[in-house]
């Protein structure tokens, strides 16, 4: 059985990779749909409530109102020592790659699992006509591919 539930955050990002308007410093309000796998026990399967006391709070704490920055962008270094140099502690959610949409959908995909839910796909929406659809299958090659991007680097 399925259940969707839908979440929202606020944050800002760009993509440094990029060559067009991305490349700025901007902000969405993205919508994230989780469609969960869920085995029924008895009447119910499992209350709505319980996706929402765990995933809300996460995605409050990590994700609204803070940058979502990549570890290689420059700006990530000088944000650390602006950090370091005022005491200040701004909100930073850390990628190991650039903070595409899709990317995006990795790492949440990710997160939400290892929170001990089972999903079997996800979509986050960028923009009010922009949606990326990510499924299990989807997070499964894309492991063995990081898995193996990396093994490579570091060889």
């Amino acid at each position: 059985m399925i259940i969707q539930k839908e979440y929202k955050f606020y944050a800002a990002h760009r993509n440094q990779t990029l060559h067009d308007k991305c490349r700025n410093l901007h902000g969405h309000r993205y919508g994230v749909r989780c469609f969960f796998e869920v085995e029924r026990d008895g009447d119910i399967s499992t209350l709505f409530g319980d996706f929402d006391a765990v995933i809300e709070p996460f995605l409050k704490e990590h994700y609204d109102h803070g940058l979502l920055i990549d570890a290689n962008d420059p700006l990530y270094a000088a944000l650390c020592d602006y950090m370091e140099r005022t005491n200040e502690d701004l909100k930073l959610n850390v990628f190991s790659r650039p903070t595409s949409v899709e990317n995006l959908a990795h790492k949440l995909f990710t997160e939400i699992t290892e929170l001990g839910f089972h999903l079997q796909r996800l979509e986050i929406r960028e923009t009010d006509t922009s949606v990326v659809e990510y499924a299990r299958s989807d997070w499964v090659s894309d492991n063995r591919a990081f898995t193996c991007t990396a093994a490579e680097a570091s060889a």
